[in-house]
C-alpha cells in the first residue's frame, strides 16, 4: 500500500500533543459563569442563513454538517448558492451561482493566492484551512468594487480578527476530529498579548484515506495536508496597529479525476499590514497592505499510485509548477455621521508562473528536480476603486462603487501554429514557442438601493451592477485550451450586467430571506472539451443569459424546536449556440430540524437535489465538463452536540445515514484507475460517522 508521508510524524504528534494539552486545559481552569457561556446552545450549523443584502457572514469554528471542512471548498459547499466540483477526496473547486475560477475571488486576509496546475488540481481553495480563520465573508454579484477586479459570481473573504488587549492575555481555541475512512483532524490557534502587542500562532493537520461510496466501491481521494502560521502585532495605541504575518504549508491529494495526483501543495505567505484610525474629523481610517504568496505544485502517477502500463501515461512522470502571486493595497474609508460613508483606493497584484516536468530520480526523462524552471506566462492587474454608502432618507440608502482595471498578460511560450497542444505540451514536443503581449482596460461599477419597510419587519434592495473580467490563466494558457498565439489574441474579456433584487424579513421566531439575479454575459468564455483524446480544447467567446438565486428561512417553532429550509437555483443560456450553459447545478434544498436545549442539540438535515437535465455535452469551466443528464437525489444526516463545560464541546454526526450511492451533477469525470471502481462522475462518499471535540481557553 502507498502511505502518505507528509507531514513527518514529528510534526503531527507535535501537533497532537499541543492539541491534547489544549483540550485538557478546561479541567484546570477556573470555573467560567459568565451568562454568555452558560445560556449559548452549541449546535452544528447545517444552514447558514444570509443576513443583510447579499452577504453572508459566518463562523468556519463552528462544527458543521456535512462533516466538517476539510479546504476551503469543503466549507463553501455548505452555503446556499455552492457548489463543488469533486475530484477526490479535497481539493474540490468551488462554483457560486454556477460560476468558478476568477469569476469568483478568494482571498485570504486581504491577500491573493493562486494555485499553477495547468488542470486546476490545486484551486485557491486547496490552500486554505477555514478553521484558523475567525470570519468568513460572502459578497454575491458584481456588487462591490472593493475587493479586486472581475468578481461577476462575487467575493470570498477568509479573516482573521485581531483587537488591542487592554490587558495581558493569553487565549486560544483547539479541536480534534475523528471520522470514517481515517479521517483524523487538528486544530490550534492560539494568541497573547498586551496593550503593545499580540502574538498568534496557529496550526492544523487534517488526514483522510480513500472513502467509500454507498455501494461499497473504494474512491481514489486519499490526503494529508498541513499548515501553520504566525501573526506579530505591535499596537502603540488604540489608533494605530502594525502587523506582520507568515505561513508556510504542504500536502498531498489523490484524484479519482485525472491521470495524475497532487503530490505536492507547498504554501509559502507573507504579509505586513499597517491600519490607522481617526485621523481627522471625517478620514475616520487608513489601510495598508503588502503580500506575497507561493504556491509549488507537484502532480506526479508515481507517489500516490502505480503507473499504469496500459495507460497513455505508462511511465512514471512528474510535473512540477508554481506561481508567486504579489501585490498591495491602500485604502481610506470617510464618514460623516451615520449619513455618508465613502471607501477609496488602489490595489494591484502581479504574479508568475513556470514549470517543469520530468519523472523520479533515475527515471529516463531525468528527476524532475533537477529540470530547470521554465517561465510560462505573467499576468498583472492595477486598480483603483470608490465606493459609497448613503443614508439620504431614514431608513433608506443607495451604496454605489466605480471601478477601473488595467490587466496585462505577457506569455513566454506560445505556439504559433494554428492549432497548438497548450504551452507546456508544446515546450515538451519541443514546438519553437513565441513570445506575446496583450492588455485590456476594464471598467466595473454598481449601484444598490435599500429600504427598510415601515409596514414590515424587513429590508428590500435591489441593485444593477456590471464587471468586465480579464481571461486568467487557466482560460490563456491552462491544460484545456490551444495554447496558440491566435488563441492568446482572440480571447475577449468577459462582460456581465446583472440584475440583483432581494428582500429580508426578521421576526423573534421566524428570520427569512430571498435573493434573485438576473444578467446578461456578452463575450463568456466557454471551454470546448476534445471529443476525442489526442484532439485539443479550446476556449471562445459566446452571448450567455444567467438567472437563478437563492432562499432561506428559519422559523422556532417552539422554544426549543427550530426549523430551517434554504433553496439555491442557478440557469444559464448559450444564446450563440442555443443550448445550456454547461455545468449548471439543479435545484438543491436542505431542510433541518433542530431540537435545542441549554447545554445540548440534536438535528437532522434532509437534502435534496433535482436531476438536471439542461446540458451541454463537451462544454464546460476550465475545471470540469458536462458528461450527460444526471439523476436527482436525497440525502439524511443527523448530528448532535454537547457542553461538556463552558468552554468544551462534544459534536457528532451521521452523514448520508441511509449510504445512497449518488454523484454531484457539477463533477469531474473519472479515469480508469487499476483497482478502482471508475464511474462516470466521481461519486460522493457512503455513510459517514464523525465526532469533534472543541474548545476554547
Amino acid at each position: 500500500m502507498i502511505t502518505l508521508p507528509m507531514p513527518s510524524t514529528a510534526t503531527r504528534g507535535a501537533l497532537a500533543f499541543a492539541v491534547s494539552l489544549a483540550l485538557s486545559a478546561p479541567a484546570f481552569a477556573a470555573d467560567d459563569t459568565s451568562p454568555a457561556s452558560t445560556t449559548l446552545t452549541p449546535v452544528v450549523v447545517t444552514a447558514t442563513m444570509q443576513d443583510s443584502p447579499l452577504t453572508i457572514t459566518t463562523d468556519p469554528k463552528q462544527p458543521r454538517q456535512p462533516v466538517p471542512a476539510s479546504d476551503g471548498a469543503d466549507f463553501l459547499k455548505s452555503i446556499p448558492g455552492f457548489s463543488t466540483i469533486r475530484k477526490g477526496g479535497s481539493n474540490g473547486d468551488p462554483l457560486l451561482r454556477g460560476m468558478s475560477g476568477s469569476r469568483l475571488n478568494i482571498l485570504i486576509d486581504g491577500g491573493q493566492i493562486a494555485g499553477g496546475c495547468p488542470s486546476r488540481m490545486d484551486p485557491p481553495t486547496a490552500y486554505i484551512a477555514p478553521q484558523l480563520y475567525d470570519r468568513v465573508t460572502i459578497i454575491k454579484g458584481p456588487e462591490t468594487v472593493l475587493y479586486g477586479p472581475g468578481n461577476s459570481a462575487g467575493v470570498v473573504l477568509f479573516d482573521r480578527d485581531y483587537a488591542r488587549y487592554t490587558q495581558a492575555t493569553v487565549e486560544g481555541s483547539a479541536s480534534t476530529l475523528f471520522g470514517s475512512a481515517g479521517r483524523n483532524d487538528q486544530n490550534l490557534d492560539l494568541r497573547a498579548g498586551n496593550s503593545v502587542g499580540y502574538l498568534g500562532l496557529s496550526a492544523n493537520h487534517t488526514h483522510a484515506q480513500d472513502y467509500k461510496d454507498g455501494d461499497g466501491n473504494r474512491v481514489h481521494s486519499r490526503y494529508d495536508r498541513w499548515n501553520a502560521d504566525a501573526t506579530l502585532g505591535w499596537t502603540p495605541s488604540d489608533d494605530t496597529r502594525v502587523e506582520l504575518s507568515a505561513g508556510k504549508g504542504n500536502g498531498q491529494a489523490a484524484y479519482a479525476f485525472s491521470g495524475m495526483d497532487g503530490a505536492q501543495f507547498l504554501r509559502e505567505s507573507a504579509a505586513l499590514k499597517w491600519t490607522q484610525q481617526h485621523l481627522t474629523t471625517h478620514w475616520e481610517k487608513l489601510e495598508m497592505q503588502a503580500y506575497t504568496q507561493y504556491a509549488d505544485h507537484v502532480m506526479d502517477n508515481y507517489t500516490l499510485r502505480l503507473p499504469d502500463p496500459h495507460s497513455m501515461m505508462a511511465m512514471a512522470m512528474a510535473a512540477d509548477v508554481d506561481r508567486r502571486t504579489s501585490g498591495g493595497r491602500v485604502v481610506g474609508t470617510w464618514r460623516w455621521d451615520d449619513a455618508l460613508e465613502i471607501q477609496a483606493g488602489v490595489d494591484g497584484s502581479a504574479s508568475v508562473h513556470t514549470g517543469r516536468m520530468g519523472g523520479p530520480p533515475g527515471s529516463m526523462m531525468g528527476y524532475y528536480k533537477d529540470q530547470p524552471r521554465v517561465r510560462d506566462a505573467r499576468l498583472q492587474d492595477i486598480g483603483a476603486f470608490g465606493e459609497a454608502r448613503w443614508a439620504f432618507a431614514p431608513s433608506q440608502r443607495l451604496v454605489s462603487g466605480v471601478r477601473v482595471d488595467r490587466a496585462q498578460a505577457r506569455g513566454y511560450t506560445l505556439d504559433a501554429s494554428e492549432a497548438g497542444m497548450g504551452a507546456m505540451s508544446g515546450m515538451a514536443m519541443g514546438s519553437m514557442p513565441v513570445a506575446a503581449n496583450r492588455s485590456d482596460t476594464l471598467p466595473a461599477g454598481f449601484v444598490r438601493y435599500e429600504r427598510d419597510l415601515r409596514s414590515l419587519p424587513a429590508t428590500f434592495y435591489a441593485g444593477i451592477g456590471h464587471v468586465e473580467r480579464f481571461p486568467d490563466y487557466w482560460e490563456l494558457f491552462g491544460q484545456h485550451v490551444q495554447g496558440t498565439l491566435a488563441s492568446f489574441n482572440a480571447l475577449r474579456p468577459e462582460r456581465t450586467t446583472q440584475l440583483d433584487i432581494g428582500m429580508h424579513y426578521r421576526t423573534d421566531r421566524l428570520k427569512a430571506w430571498v435573493s434573485a439575479y438576473a444578467g446578461v454575459v456578452n463575450d463568456f468564455i466557454l471551454m470546448h472539451y476534445p471529443v476525442h483524446a489526442m484532439d485539443s480544447g479550446s476556449a471562445s467567446n459566446v452571448q450567455a443569459r444567467i438567472a437563478g438565486g437563492e432562499a432561506g428561512a428559519s422559523y422556532a417553532v417552539t422554544d426549543h424546536w427550530k426549523a430551517d429550509i434554504t433553496l439555491s437555483y442557478a440557469w444559464g443560456e448559450n444564446r450563440t449556440e442555443h443550448r445550456p450553459l454547461p455545468q449548471m447545478p439543479p435545484l438543491d434544498a436542505r431542510l433541518g430540524l433542530t431540537y435545542e436545549a441549554p447545554h445540548w442539540s440534536a438535528g437532522a438535515l434532509w437534502r435534496l437535489a433535482t436531476a438536471q437535465h439542461r446540458v451541454a455535452r463537451n462544454e464546460g469551466n476550465i475545471v470540469g465538463q458536462d458528461l450527460g443528464p444526471s439523476a436527482g437525489f436525497g440525502v439524511f444526516s443527523l448530528n448532535a452536540a454537547y457542553r461538556l463545560d463552558p468552554r468544551l464541546t462534544l459534536s457528532t454526526g451521521v452523514d448520508n445515514v441511509f449510504n445512497k450511492t449518488y454523484a454531484e451533477h457539477v463533477n469531474a469525470a473519472t479515469v480508469g484507475l487499476t483497482g478502482y471502481v471508475n464511474t462516470l462522475r466521481v461519486n460522493e462518499p457512503g455513510r459517514t460517522l464523525w465526532i469533534k471535540l472543541d474548545t476554547t481557553f
